[in-house]
């Protein structure tokens, strides 16, 4: 099966797998070993866990590229253009790159079903493989254990935060939810986990599969002074650091994790402080705290559950105190809405909900409830598209308020889209 454009190649893979999210190695791992021939491994940086993995791409994308190195980096999901998630030597890969990938894996795949995720893994691996690369970033999608990604060993394993999370696929715990993300663990490879407060079961993995670990708040750390901050490791610092250009205090803890995650490979890629400190000062990333300038600015932020709902609330406190803030908001139906609205409700005036063109979107209804169940009052429906719940918003909003778009990828994406088209 071969498509002429990359829009047809999605709308296919979207169909063609019986379940959308089907969690696995078997299937993909033997394509991908049809796939790519070559048995020259790239050095591989694979990143885990709830929230931060974007971030922690980005920073080490900004820091090795300063050091000089060919860099490809995976993630996902995209927030405007399917390109996003593969990225080479900075730039987003071409929708014939992508195309010819997907042809390469159709002519070796001999029936075997894979989801659009799968497809998506194989066909940034592939492109890696030909494009001459000193190291990839690959970004788990979703758990670690059994996601796609995990079919290639790196050579060392960062673990962000942990949260509760895509609990249908993951279990409803953290300690369970750990377990699935220590699935990126390789014996004697080191891991390094940036959760302050990690779940027993991702120490426990590691002491079981002959893990060295590294944990931030016991093996490195950092200090944050008034004009800079260091980076504590054992036996080695790095002083008068610059604050990372990404926004936020937990952006520190992102940094300092991605620090110690080179400091463990520095003989296969060295990097001088010199490029650590470029990196910081010049890594952008879409979506995390997106400040957009006007007379009623726009913040943007892909939080969409808990733990991100806190760090958004805590950096609006902070930062927009004097602030009435609108919020514009949607999310999945698999997240934990009623979390989200009471971290937030101490700091939205009021709410706009709206819809979104996507089947897994929470229904308005469920919505709705949810908010009455928190005692929210200040609640805004009936939108027959983002477009005009947006413009609601402004038109509700004065000079010197703040309008924040939150709680889902597909939503940011909305306001980027839409703004590209005039609207906002």
């Amino acid at each position: 099966m071969f498509f002429n454009t990359l829009q047809e190649w999605l709308d296919w893979q979207e169909n063609y797998h019986p379940r959308f999210i089907d969690l696995g190695l078997d299937r993909v791992a033997g394509v991908h070993r049809a796939l790519i021939s070559n048995n020259a491994k790239l050095v591989t940086i694979t990143v885990a866990g709830t929230n931060g993995k974007g971030s922690c791409i980005a920073f080490l994308e900004a820091i090795l590229t300063a050091a000089g190195y060919r860099v490809g980096s995976y993630t996902s999901p995209h927030i405007i253009n399917y390109n996003e998630r593969i990225k080479i030597a900075g730039e987003l890969a071409s929708d014939e790159q992508i195309c010819q990938a997907f042809e390469r894996i159709e002519s070796v795949r001999n029936d075997i079903s894979l989801s659009y995720f799968e497809f998506g893994t194989l066909a940034a691996l592939d492109i890696f493989s030909h494009a001459q690369l000193d190291v990839q970033l690959l970004e788990v999608g979703l758990g670690g254990r059994l996601d796609a990604v995990n079919i290639i060993d790196p050579d060392v394993a960062i673990i962000t935060s942990i949260c509760i999370d895509h609990c249908d696929w993951l279990g409803a715990t953290r300690e369970a939810i750990g377990r699935e993300k220590a699935g990126i663990y390789r014996s004697g490879i080191p891991a390094v986990i940036g959760d302050p407060n990690p779940p027993e079961s991702l120490l426990q993995c590691a002491e079981a599969s002959n893990v060295p670990r590294y944990c931030i708040g016991q093996e490195f750390s950092y200090e944050q002074f008034e004009n800079s901050w260091a980076w504590l490791g054992n036996g080695a610092s790095l002083r008068d650091l610059p604050a990372p250009a990404l926004p936020g205090d937990h952006q520190y803890t992102n940094a300092a994790t991605v620090i110690q995650a080179l400091q463990l490979i520095d003989k296969l890629l060295p990097v001088s402080e010199t490029a650590i400190k470029q990196g910081l000062s010049s890594v952008k990333l879409c979506g995390r705290f997106q400040y957009i300038d006007g007379e009623v600015p726009i913040l943007l932020d892909v939080a969409h559950n808990p733990l991100a709902a806190r760090k958004l609330a805590d950096y609006l406190k902070k930062s927009f105190a004097d602030k009435r803030i609108h919020a514009v908001f949607s999310m999945m139906k698999d997240k934990d809405l009623p979390g989200v609205i009471e971290t937030m409700k101490p700091v939205v005036f009021d709410w706009y909900l709206s819809p979104l063109k996507n089947p897994r979107t929470a229904d308005l209804e469920v919505v709705k409830s949810d908010f009455s169940a928190c005692a929210v009052e200040n609640v805004n429906s009936g939108f027959s598209d983002f477009a005009e719940t947006l413009l609601a918003c402004q038109k509700n909003a004065e000079a010197g308020d703040l309008i924040v778009i939150f709680g889902s990828f597909f939503l940011v994406s909305e306001y980027l889209v839409n703004c590209q088209m005039g609207v906002g």
